[in-house]
C-alpha cells in the first residue's frame, strides 16, 4: 500500500487534534485556570533562579547583575552553620516520614473496619477536623497546651510528682512536637486517599476469604493492604521527594533563641538571609540547592521504586 504524502499526513493529524479539542472544549476550558496558575506562579518565576549564579544589584536589575558562577554555593557549603541546616531539615524530614507516612494508612484501614455508619462518619469528621487550622492556631494551641506553668501536659506531669519541663524551649523537643503536632493535623485528611483506594477493592475478595475461614486481620493483610499498595508507592515517592521541602510557616513560628540549634532549617535560613539580610543572591542559592536535592531524591526513590515493584510515577 502506498504511503501518504507528508503534507496529507500532516493535515490529517492536525484535523484530529482540532476534532480532539471542539469535542473536549468544556475539560479543557476547566483545566485551563489550573495550568495558568502553574505558569504563572511555577514556571515564570524559574526566571529568578539565575540569581543564585550572579551578584545581584537592584540598580542593574537580574539580567544586568554580574555573574559569579558558584560563588555563593561554595560560600554556603564552606559555611559552619551548613552541617547543621542540613542534619536539622533531613531530620524533621525523615522523621515525619518514618511516623508521619505510616500514620494515614493505618488510621485509613481502622476507619474502613468501622461497620457502624454513623461511627464511621464521627471519626472521619473528628480525624478531618484539625486539617483546617491555620498554622498560627495550630502553633498557639501547641503553645498553651505546653506551657510550663498553665498548660495540661505539665500539669499532667505535676500532677504525678513530675518537674514541668519548658518544651518549647529545649532543643531536644522540638522535632517531635513539630512532627506529633504536624500528624495529628493531617493524619484524617491524608487518610481520605486511601480510604478511597480501599473502596475500590472487589469485595468479592473479602467474601472468598472469610469462606476460607480468613480472620479480619489476615484480610487487612493479604487483601487491604496490597490492594492499595500501588496508591502507598505513589504517596511515598511524592513524600520522599519532598524530605527537604520542610514547611516554613510552622518552624519559624515555633522557633526561638533556646531551640534554635534543632529548630533552624534551609527554609528558615533563606528567609533570614534573603528577606532580612537582603543578600538575595546567597539565599537563592541555598533554596535552590534545597531544590535539587529534592528533585535528585524523587529520580531516585521513583527508579528504585520501578525496579523493585513497578508502580512509580513515570
Amino acid at each position: 500500500m502506498k504511503a501518504l504524502p507528508a503534507s496529507v499526513t500532516s493535515n490529517l493529524k492536525r484535523h484530529r487534534v482540532r476534532k480532539a479539542l471542539l469535542q473536549n472544549w468544556r475539560l479543557y476550558v476547566m483545566l485551563a485556570p489550573v495550568i495558568i496558575y502553574f505558569i504563572v506562579f511555577h514556571y515564570l518565576p524559574m526566571y529568578g533562579v539565575q540569581l543564585g549564579f550572579k551578584d545581584f544589584i537592584a540598580t542593574k536589575g537580574i539580567s544586568g547583575s554580574p555573574w559569579v558562577g558558584f560563588k555563593h554555593f561554595e560560600r554556603f557549603f564552606d559555611s559552619y552553620y551548613f552541617w547543621r541546616l542540613l542534619k536539622n531539615t533531613l531530620g524533621i524530614g525523615l522523621y515525619e516520614l518514618a511516623v508521619g507516612f505510616p500514620i494515614p494508612i493505618i488510621l485509613a484501614l481502622m476507619i474502613n473496619e468501622v461497620r457502624h455508619k454513623f461511627y464511621n462518619r464521627f471519626i472521619q469528621t473528628v480525624t478531618y477536623m484539625p486539617h483546617f487550622l491555620s498554622t498560627v492556631v495550630l502553633v498557639g494551641m501547641i503553645s498553651i497546651f505546653l506551657s510550663p506553668e498553665t498548660g495540661i501536659i505539665n500539669l499532667v506531669i505535676k500532677l504525678f510528682g513530675g518537674e514541668p519541663i519548658s518544651f518549647l524551649t529545649e532543643s531536644e523537643w522540638f522535632k517531635t512536637i513539630f512532627v506529633m503536632s504536624g500528624v495529628w493535623q493531617h493524619m484524617g485528611w491524608s487518610s481520605i486517599i486511601y480510604l478511597a483506594a480501599l473502596s475500590g477493592i472487589d469485595p468479592q475478595l473479602h467474601e472468598a476469604a472469610r469462606v476460607d475461614g480468613a480472620s479480619r486481620m489476615h484480610r487487612i493483610w493479604h487483601i487491604n493492604i496490597p490492594g492499595i499498595m500501588p496508591t502507598i508507592m505513589i504517596l511515598l515517592i511524592l513524600k520522599a521527594g519532598s524530605i527537604l521541602g520542610v514547611g516554613f510557616e510552622k518552624v519559624f513560628l515555633m522557633q526561638n533563641s533556646l531551640n534554635m540549634e534543632s529548630s533552624d532549617v534551609i527554609s528558615t535560613f533563606v528567609y533570614r538571609s534573603g528577606m532580612l539580610d537582603a543578600q538575595y543572591s546567597f539565599a537563592t542559592a541555598v533554596d535552590l540547592f534545597n531544590s535539587v536535592i529534592n528533585f535528585i531524591l524523587l529520580i531516585t526513590v521513583n527508579f528504585i521504586a520501578r525496579r523493585a515493584g513497578g508502580n512509580s510515577l513515570w
